[in-house]
């Protein structure tokens, strides 16, 4: 079972510490690390190998919700913009990365991509220091359903 795969089933489970809320096409969730505070992810629910194997209609669906999370991230970060990301080399299951990007970051970061970030260094996830923007991630989101 592929990293994706088992986060979906923790989300359905309600054992996934990282869970914003449930989406029409998924499940909204906080990223693993926070270097960049608010950056999340959005999986799908069903799993799918790719965003080309979604019918049209669930694929308008998983866009769609990719914006409005990315709509509520900004509002409640004050980012300056928004970067995604569907890769799936790694992970070969459609998952968008939601990256906010502000201009304190440090100058060598700025206008790149975030994975040239330490990945190894940066902060882990904590629902003690990132639960508050967690909720208030899900509070943006029930509202504009």
């Amino acid at each position: 079972m592929t990293l994706i795969s088992q986060r979906v089933a923790l989300a359905r489970e309600g054992a996934n510490d990282k869970v914003i809320c449930r989406m029409a096409s998924g499940w909204a969730v906080m990223g693993d690390v926070q270097f960049l505070e608010g950056y999340c992810l959005l999986l799908p629910d069903p799993v799918v190998p790719s965003l080309n194997d979604l019918d049209p209609a669930a694929r308008a669906t998983y866009l769609l919700d990719m914006a409005r999370l990315g709509d509520a991230v900004l509002q409640a970060t004050g980012a300056l913009r928004m970067n995604y990301e569907i890769l799936g080399n790694t992970e070969p299951e459609l998952h968008c990365h939601l990256f906010p990007r502000y201009a304190h970051e440090p100058e060598q970061h700025r206008k790149m991509p975030v994975w040239f970030y330490d990945w190894k260094t940066a902060i882990p996830y904590a629902e003690e220091t990132h639960g508050a923007l967690r909720k208030k991630l899900a509070q943006l989101l029930e509202g504009s359903a």
